[in-house]
């Protein structure tokens, strides 16, 4: 279960971490080109508009393609989880059948055991 938290928290972080980045690149950048703008304030709010709709669009994508890979991992995790219990299911199975052969043995030696001495 290390496993999972690890790659969970690994994940989150991860993501997080490029999400903020993203936000903060296009921030950064729309900030730049309203000062460095050499055209009339029409045009660089239809650009900022246009870059800020740009922005949504990546990082929109971003999100959709973190949060498939985050369900891939958690499919992954559960496929793995799900084959441990049939084994442990499986391995209590046979450690069941092995203990009711040793009591059996053992009820059938006590049979023995109690016939032989009532005869005697």
């Amino acid at each position: 279960m290390g496993t999972y938290k690890q790659e969970y928290g690994n994940l989150s972080n991860n993501a997080g971490t490029f999400i903020a980045g993203l936000l903060a690149g296009g921030l950064i950048g729309a900030g730049a080109m309203l000062l460095l703008a050499p055209q009339s304030g029409k045009k660089t709010r239809d650009q900022i508009q246009h870059e800020g709709v740009e922005l949504r669009d990546r990082v929109t994508e971003s999100v959709e393609d973190t949060v498939a890979e985050g369900r891939g991992r958690a499919r992954r995790i559960m496929d793995d989880v799900t084959r441990q219990a049939k084994e442990l299911r499986r391995r209590g199975q046979d450690m069941l059948e092995e203990q009711k052969e040793v009591v059996s043995q053992a009820v059938e030696s006590e049979k023995t055991a109690i016939h032989n001495a009532t005869k005697a």
